[in-house]
C-alpha cells in the first residue's frame, strides 16, 4: 500500500512540476554540448589555416632590375702539413769573401786635395777675399762682399793653374767675363775670371800645376774699375774659401 502511494506521488510530480525541471535539464545539456562542439570545430579550422597557408602565388614584376649578387670566390684548400713543411725560407749562405777593390777604385776613394800650389800670376793683391765683411768695390763705388782675389797682371800675361786637375768648365760669364774652372779633386775647384776670350784649354783637359789656362784680359765688366788683373776664386765643397789658404 505504501509503495503504491509513493509511486502515485512520483507520477504526479513528474506530470506536474517535475516535468519542467527535467525539460530544463535536457535543454541545458543540449546547449552545453553544442557550445563545446562549436569550439572544437573552430579550433580545427584555425589549425588547418595555419598549416596550409595561403595557396595564392604573387609573381614579381619582371621589369624591376634585381641587383646582381656577387659570386663568392672559391675557397682555396688549406695546404697540407706536408706542403707547409716544404715551404721554408732558403738557407742563407755564409757571407762571401769581400771583393777586393781595384787599384783604380782605391785611388779614387783616397783622392785628396794636393798640398802643392802656385800663384796663377805674379802680382800684387788688388782686392782681398771678403765674404763676412764688406769691402769697397772700385767699380760700383759701394761696399759689398768679394768672393775671390784680384791679382794684378798686365793683359796678355799667362794665367797658370794653381794645381793639377781637370778642366771642368770654360764659359763666358755675363759679369765676370771669360772663365775657366779647374777641378782639383777632393771637393776643391779653382775659378779664373777676367781672362782673354781665347783660352788655352777646353773642357775635359787634364792640367798640371803651372799649366797655362789662358791670358789676362779685360772681359769682366763687373770689375772694369780695377786695373788689369785675374780674378781667382777657390770653392771647397760648394763653399767659397780664401785662395790665400792654398797659395800662402
Amino acid at each position: 500500500m505504501r509503495n503504491q502511494g509513493f509511486m502515485k506521488k512520483l507520477g504526479d510530480f513528474v506530470l506536474g512540476k517535475g516535468f519542467y525541471i527535467v525539460l530544463f535539464l535536457c535543454v541545458a545539456a543540449i546547449g552545453i554540448s553544442g557550445y563545446y562542439l562549436i569550439q572544437t570545430v573552430a579550433m580545427d579550422t584555425g589549425t588547418s589555416a595555419q598549416a596550409g597557408g595561403d595557396a595564392s602565388v604573387t609573381i614579381p614584376d619582371q621589369s624591376v632590375q634585381r641587383p646582381v649578387t656577387p659570386v663568392a670566390p672559391p675557397v682555396q684548400d688549406k695546404p697540407s702539413v706536408t706542403q707547409e713543411r716544404q715551404t721554408v725560407e732558403p738557407v742563407q749562405e755564409d757571407d762571401p769573401e769581400p771583393v777586393k777593390q781595384t787599384e783604380t777604385e782605391a785611388e779614387a776613394q783616397e783622392s785628396t786635395v794636393s798640398d802643392v800650389f802656385t800663384w796663377p800670376v805674379k802680382g800684387a793683391v788688388l782686392r782681398d777675399f771678403s765674404v763676412e765683411t764688406l769691402s769697397l768695390d772700385p767699380t760700383m763705388g759701394d761696399w759689398r762682399t768679394h768672393g775671390g782675389l784680384d791679382i794684378a797682371a798686365a793683359q796678355g800675361v799667362q794665367v797658370l793653374s794653381i794645381s793639377a786637375g781637370t778642366v771642368a768648365q770654360v764659359y763666358d760669364d755675363d759679369l765676370m767675363g771669360t772663365t775657366v774652372v779647374v777641378d782639383h779633386g777632393g771637393g776643391l775647384q779653382s775659378w779664373y775670371s777676367n781672362l782673354a776670350a781665347e783660352t788655352a784649354v777646353a773642357e775635359g783637359d787634364q792640367v798640371e800645376i803651372g799649366s797655362v789656362l789662358g791670358t789676362v784680359g779685360g772681359t769682366a765688366i763687373a770689375e772694369v774699375g780695377v786695373e788689369p788683373h785675374v780674378h781667382l776664386e777657390t770653392i771647397l765643397n760648394g763653399v767659397q774659401v780664401d785662395p790665400k789658404e792654398y797659395l800662402d
